[in-house]
C-alpha cells in the first residue's frame, strides 16, 4: 500500500513540474510582450503629447492675437476651435453676410489663416479647416414633422457656412497661404444636430453659430503595432 502512494506521489511530482514549467514558460513570454507593447506605447504617447503641447501653445497664440484685436469669439484652447455667433455674421434669418459680418470676417480671417500656416505645430499636422453651420431646433412655420425641419435647417446651416468659406478668400490674409487653403477648407452644414445646453436646456441663441474647428494629425497607435 506504502509503495502505491509513494508511486501516485512521485507521478503526481512529475505532472506538477510540467505544468509549473509551462506556467512559468507563458508567465515570462507575457512578460516579454507587455514590456515591449509598454516600450512602444510610452514612445508614441510621449511623441504625441509633445506635438499636442505644441500645437495648444500655437492655439493659445491665436486666442491671445484675436483678444488683442478686439474681436468677439470664443476659442477653445485645447482644440483651437472658434464658436462665432450668426447674430455677429448675418442677416436675421438669412444665410447673407451682413455688412457688420463682413467687417467681422475681414479683422478675424487674417489673423486665424496667417497664423495656423505659419506656426509649424499647426500648419504641418493639418488635415482639413471646416467651417461648420449650425442653427437651433425652433420650427420653421408649415412644416410638421421633425425629419423636415432637420432638413430644412440643415440647408440653412449649409448655406451659412458657405458664406462665410466664400467671403474667407475676400479678406486680406496672406495669399501665399490660398493654396493650401483651398486644399484644406472643408465646408459642412449640421442643422440642430449639435445644440448648445445651458442647464439642462437649448440655448437657442447660442446653438445658432458658425464655428472653425481645425482637423490634425494624430497617431494612430494600433495601426503602428499592427494590430
Amino acid at each position: 500500500m506504502s509503495m502505491m502512494m509513494k508511486k501516485h506521489s512521485d507521478e503526481g511530482e512529475e505532472g506538477n513540474i510540467f505544468w509549473v514549467t509551462m506556467s512559468d514558460l507563458m508567465l515570462g513570454l507575457a512578460c516579454v510582450f507587455m514590456t515591449l507593447f509598454v516600450l512602444a506605447m510610452t514612445g508614441f504617447t510621449q511623441e504625441s503629447v509633445t506635438q499636442k503641447q505644441n500645437q495648444m501653445k500655437a492655439v493659445e497664440e491665436l486666442a491671445d492675437k484675436l483678444k488683442d484685436a478686439d474681436i468677439d469669439a470664443e476659442v477653445d484652447k485645447m482644440t483651437g476651435d472658434i464658436k462665432i455667433s450668426d447674430l455677429e455674421l448675418f442677416e436675421v434669418n438669412s444665410w447673407t453676410l451682413s455688412p457688420r459680418g463682413k467687417q467681422y470676417l475681414d479683422k478675424l480671417v487674417p489673423i486665424y489663416v496667417n497664423t495656423i500656416f505659419t506656426r509649424p505645430e499647426l500648419n504641418q499636422n493639418i488635415t482639413n479647416i471646416i467651417v461648420q453651420g449650425h442653427t437651433d431646433s425652433q420650427s420653421f412655420a408649415g412644416l410638421s414633422t421633425k425629419d423636415e425641419q432637420f432638413v430644412r435647417n440643415m440647408e440653412l446651416s449649409l448655406k451659412r457656412a458657405n458664406s462665410v468659406a466664400e467671403y474667407m478668400f475676400k479678406t486680406k490674409f496672406d495669399k501665399s497661404h490660398s493654396a493650401d487653403l483651398r486644399k484644406k477648407l472643408v465646408v459642412e452644414g449640421k442643422s440642430f444636430s449639435e445644440p448648445i445646453l445651458v442647464n439642462g436646456k437649448e440655448d437657442f441663441a447660442k446653438s445658432r453659430r458658425v464655428e472653425l474647428k481645425l482637423k490634425v494629425n494624430t497617431f494612430d497607435i494600433k495601426n503602428m503595432l499592427g494590430f
